[in-house]
């Protein structure tokens, strides 16, 4: 780990597709209101699956992006990718400040162009091997998202594809902080995309037992924290942010949401799907997190939690923060948004941080909704239901991935002449 920082890297820009709303202003209402985008699955028919609900993000329409012969060739994952990043790039205000050999992107996405897979394997079953479309292959992979917006934008710099399951935007973004700190880059577009509300991938989440079967009462049931949460509830979507070094920005009069101070990553070493039942690698990770950014637990005002509404999850998450806090974390503001937008799997990192730099920006905790009866075990303020205006300088951002890979970002309030 780097004990050298040459270079401060702030947040310029950002841009959401969800399901609780698309671009910064209705993604922040959308977070804040109470409101919860579960509903029912329209997109296929669930009537045979355990769990019939979902987050889809209602009315997206790729042509406002792309035009027709793009958007054939594209997975809806980089469909959602591409109009996430537009809109970070336009609100960052680039315009002639970008020199593209100094410019990457760093995309985190959990498992890619699904739906295109499954769309040419039945061509393959039921035409044969000649009716499968030339662009399969570069419409499912992964890295796609970054090789088309590195095209798009025309950059030439730093450019990867990161895949830890829930935690790869939070990587994604992580990563691209240090592609600046380190120099390699003086502008960065990072954030992640996922996809996949998919009969296979339900099937799949469905024989593991991991999603909410509250199908009676879609709106609560992503419920982080409660006594009665009974797993997560699928979600689509895409968050982007606009890096800089601060030198960058400052030269060219940039508006500025917050800073970007500390990256912990951490591994379980425990279970396949999981948390350490003492939570010890999330722990880590939001203490090297907290080194990194030459912090002291104290100086936390705010967790985004990754609160996912799984039984073991949220426990494990709250003995985590209980083990790096102490008595300081009775203090915390914690909450999970995941209880509005439900669980973008591969893009949660990255849309929660954004969550949390708007958190920062309008010193407003966003609520954990749907916490009726916090669990024995749950025992810190979750901030329920209701947002809260508070004092915010310092904010933590959680992603934790199956496997039990684990991200921890710090967003603090941008002091001039901070360090």
């Amino acid at each position: 780990m780097p004990t050298m920082k040459p270079e401060r890297v702030v947040v310029t820009g950002m841009g959401v597709v969800t399901p609780s709303g698309t671009g910064l202003q209705e993604f922040w209402e959308g977070i804040t209101s109470g409101e919860s985008a579960v509903d029912y699955i329209r997109s296929f028919d669930p009537s045979p699956f355990p769990t019939r609900i979902a987050a889809e993000i209602r009315g997206f329409d790729p042509l406002q992006y792309l035009d027709k012969k793009e958007v054939r060739h594209m997975d809806r994952f980089v469909q959602l990718a591409v109009a996430a990043s537009q809109q970070a790039w336009d609100d960052a205000g680039l315009g002639d400040w970008v020199d593209g050999e100094r410019a990457g992107i760093i995309v985190g996405t959990g498992i890619g162009g699904m739906g295109t897979l499954i769309e040419q394997h039945k061509i393959l079953m039921e035409r044969g091997p000649d009716r499968i479309n030339p662009f399969f292959i570069p419409m499912m992979i992964g890295n796609i998202a970054g090789g088309r917006l590195a095209m798009r934008y025309r950059l030439y710099g730093p450019n990867t594809t990161i895949v830890t399951a829930c935690a790869s935007s939070g990587h994604a973004v992580g990563d691209a902080m240090r592609a600046i700190q380190w120099g390699e880059a003086d502008i960065m577009l990072t954030g992640g995309t996922e996809a996949v509300i998919l009969p296979i991938s339900f099937a799949g989440f469905c024989a593991m037992r991991a999603m909410s079967t509250r199908n009676d009462d879609p709106k609560r049931a992503s419920r982080p924290f409660d006594r009665d949460r009974d797993g997560f509830v699928m979600a689509e979507g895409a968050g982007f942010l606009v890096l800089e070094s601060l030198t960058h920005a400052l030269r060219r009069g940039a508006k500025i949401y917050a800073e970007l101070t500390g990256y912990g990553r951490s591994a379980d070493a425990y279970h396949v799907v999981e948390p350490h039942p003492e939570g010890k690698g999330a722990a880590l990770s939001m203490q090297r997190a907290l080194e990194d950014a030459g912090l002291r637990p104290e100086d936390v005002d705010y967790i985004n939690a990754h609160g996912t509404s799984t039984p073991k999850g949220d426990e494990a998450e709250t003995l985590a923060i209980k083990r790096v806090f102490g008595e300081h974390a009775f203090r915390l503001a914690v909450s999970s948004t995941k209880s509005s937008t439900g669980h973008l799997l591969g893009a949660a990192g990255a849309v929660e941080l954004i969550a949390t730099v708007l958190a920062v920006h309008h010193q407003v905790a966003p609520p954990t909704i749907n916490l009726e009866n916090p669990s024995p075990e749950c025992d810190l303020d979750y901030v329920p239901n209701r947002p809260r205006p508070q004092r915010i300088r310092v904010a933590l951002s959680n992603a934790f991935g199956f496997g039990g890979q684990n991200v921890t970002l710090v967003a603090q309030e941008y002091q001039p002449h901070a360090g």
